[in-house]
């Protein structure tokens, strides 16, 4: 039928009138069903929807549960665990591509204007009811005697104010921002303010037949919850200065920090299903956050180690601290774990360092923690900066010990595979290449000098693409400090890389 149609057409065609939940439940049914096709189970199935976010299993599994179920969901945890990016990988899932009729602001479904099935379960706005009533009188508006071949449809794409919404929490979100304000234009031309034909579509009309994410949803006044309740109850939502009511029919979305979930109303928390979004205890989950972003930032090296150092830093003040403390709650967020890398490389890049150094993590760390402290008051903010600063001081060194020696560990067993007289052969040639520029220069021109470098300095560009810029020799090189400083280059029997500090 092309992207313009007519109800006629999409009823020979049976098209079919659904909910936006119904719509969405068929879509992660139908792309699990294709992953699995694939051959992954369904713990992997369920994981791959979500390609921008780590969180463990069970989380996704709930997730996906609720909203095939049919619910509206409120992800609830800590300040930066990634509750908004989760809710935009929803979002992402969500199928966009639906008929609408052609003209009409809250996208009514085509069929709803001619069908008495589907107006009843989805009534059709005001607008179209004016529009294809006889004489454009609404009292006389009946789907059963419309011509469907007048009923124009149009194939749209669901995007920003046209099948999705996004409302962000605060004392200043009045109903009005959800339902709707007077359009001044449409005003001059109707003449009547009560018309729903001047309305401008608020957040949950331009939602109608799609999504609607609400950020931080405790910060709503009870006013504007309970205008989005309606919504949620009935499907339709009623603007303050309009005669009738309009659909809102959508899949709802809430975030809330854990310090806003006693201002939720209990009937609007009642319709949601409540998932709790906390940070990661696994290390290497920590790891693959960062490693998301890094992919997507631009080329700035820092070595894995001081990267891994990092996270470990902060998965340490994680457990450490109260991730309900107003002030300090977000210093362990996981911004902050995004934040060390790229304040580490740019610490170095100031100081004109092409290889960013344990000094440089350290201050990238201070930067990037500090950077997270709510600045209630100039003393307040100087106590948690002290606090934040003398935790660095403890928790570094023994990180970059860990750190050190797993990557130390990794390359003895996976690639020397515990050969001794190698592994000593290595520490001897980058002992002597360390602190001597002309030597490495050396190395780097005659493929014959310091094999067993060499080796070691392929390992070092392979795994940690370093970028264009410096040599594999000097890459290795700037490695190879911080395993002598930290590694000792020794490697224990038990290697615990998720065990906490």
């Amino acid at each position: 039928m092309g992207t313009r149609s007519t109800a006629a057409e999409l009823k020979a065609a049976r098209v079919p009138v659904e909910s936006p939940g119904e719509r969405f439940r068929a879509e992660i049914l139908r792309t699990i069903d294709g992953l699995r096709k694939k051959g992954l189970d369904q713990t992997e199935a369920i994981r791959a929807l979500f390609p921008r976010t780590v969180l463990p299993d069970s989380t996704y599994e709930d997730l996906v549960t609720a909203i095939v179920s049919g619910a509206h969901v409120l992800f609830f945890g800590p300040s930066g665990a990634g509750k908004t990016s989760l809710a935009k990988d929803l979002w992402g899932l969500f199928p966009k591509g639906v008929w609408v009729v052609e003209g009409c602001p809250v996208l009514d479904h085509p069929l709803s204007v001619v069908d008495p099935a589907a107006a009843t379960r989805f009534p059709p706005c005001p607008i179209c009811e004016r529009r294809f009533a006889p004489g454009g009188d609404p009292t006389q508006f009946d789907p059963a005697t419309t011509d469907p071949a007048k009923v124009p449809a149009e194939f749209v794409l669901l995007r920003e104010g046209y099948g999705f919404a996004r409302l962000q929490g605060s004392s200043e979100v009045f109903p009005d921002h959800l339902t709707g304000n007077i359009n001044l234009r449409k005003l001059e031309e109707v003449g009547d303010p009560m018309s729903p034909l001047v309305l401008e579509p608020g957040k949950l009309l331009q939602a109608n037949r799609g999504f609607l994410l609400v950020d931080e949803i405790g910060k709503l006044p009870l006013g504007t919850q309970n205008v989005l309740l309606q919504a949620l109850q009935e499907g339709t939502v009623t603007p303050s200065k309009s005669r009738e009511s309009f659909p809102g029919s959508f899949v709802a979305v809430g975030t809330s920090n854990l310090s806003d979930l006693d201002n939720i109303n209990d009937p609007l928390s009642d319709r949601l299903t409540s998932l709790h979004i906390g940070y990661n205890a696994r290390h290497a989950d920590n790891r693959r956050i960062v490693a998301l972003a890094r992919s997507e930032m631009p080329d700035t090296w820092v070595p894995e180690i001081l990267v891994d150092a990092g996270v470990r830093v902060v998965e340490a003040w994680r457990l450490r601290m109260s991730e309900d403390n107003p002030d300090i709650g977000e210093v362990g967020s996981n911004r902050t774990l995004l934040d060390v890398a790229s304040r580490t490389a740019a610490v170095a890049s100031v100081g004109g360092r092409s290889f960013p150094s344990t000094a440089d993590l350290k201050a990238g760390l201070v930067h990037a923690m500090r950077g997270r402290i709510r600045a209630r008051s100039g003393d307040s903010f100087r106590q948690n900066e002290r606090r934040v600063q003398e935790f660095i001081d403890q928790y570094l060194d023994p990180a970059l010990k860990r750190s050190a020696g797993v990557y130390w560990c990794r390359y003895y067993r996976g690639v020397l595979r515990e050969k001794k007289p190698d592994a000593e052969a290595l520490v001897g040639e980058g002992r002597r290449l360390k602190d001597d520029p002309e030597l490495r220069s050396q190395a780097a021109a005659d493929g014959s000098l310091f094999p067993q470098f060499r080796a070691f300095a392929a390992y070092v560009v392979d795994r940690e693409r370093p970028g264009t810029g410096p040599t594999p020799v000097e890459t290795a090189a700037s490695v190879f400090r911080v395993l002598e400083e930290f590694s000792l280059f020794s490697c224990p029997e038990e290697d615990e890389d998720d065990a906490p500090l």
